[in-house]
C-alpha cells in the first residue's frame, strides 16, 4: 500500500511541477489589439481569419477517441482473465465487443465514416 501511495504522490508532484514550469516559461507579454489581429501584408483582412472546422473531421475524431478508450478498457481485461471466472469474463467481453461493433455498424450504415468533400 505504501508503494502505491508513494508512486501516486510522486506522479502528482511531477505533473504539478511540470505544469508550474510550463506556466512560468510560457509567460508572454500582454497581448494588445494589433498582436491579436490577423496579419495580411499590412492590409485589413478581407474575410474572417477563422475558417469553420469540418463536422466530418469532428465525427472521425470522436470515433477515434471511442476506440482508443476501448483499447484502454480491453487491455486490463486480459490481465484479469487469470483471476476471474472464465464464463463471466467471456460474457462481459462479448457484450462489450458486441456493443462496440453494433455502434460501428450503425455509424457505417448512416454514412458517418464517409469523408464528404
Amino acid at each position: 500500500m505504501m508503494k502505491v501511495m508513494v508512486s501516486v504522490s510522486l506522479a502528482v508532484i511531477i505533473s504539478l511541477g511540470l505544469m508550474i514550469l510550463c506556466t512560468v516559461i510560457s509567460k508572454t507579454t500582454i497581448m494588445d489589439r494589433e498582436k491579436m489581429s490577423p496579419f495580411e501584408c499590412g492590409f485589413d483582412p478581407k474575410s474572417s481569419a477563422r475558417s469553420p472546422f469540418s463536422l466530418q473531421f469532428f465525427l472521425i475524431a470522436i470515433l477515434f477517441l471511442i476506440f482508443d478508450i476501448e483499447i484502454a478498457i480491453i487491455l486490463p481485461m486480459i490481465i484479469t482473465m487469470k483471476t476471474s471466472n472464465i464464463m463471466s469474463w467471456a460474457m462481459t467481453m462479448m457484450v462489450f465487443m458486441l456493443t462496440l461493433i453494433i455502434g460501428l455498424y450503425y455509424e457505417w450504415k448512416n454514412g458517418m465514416l464517409e469523408w464528404a468533400f
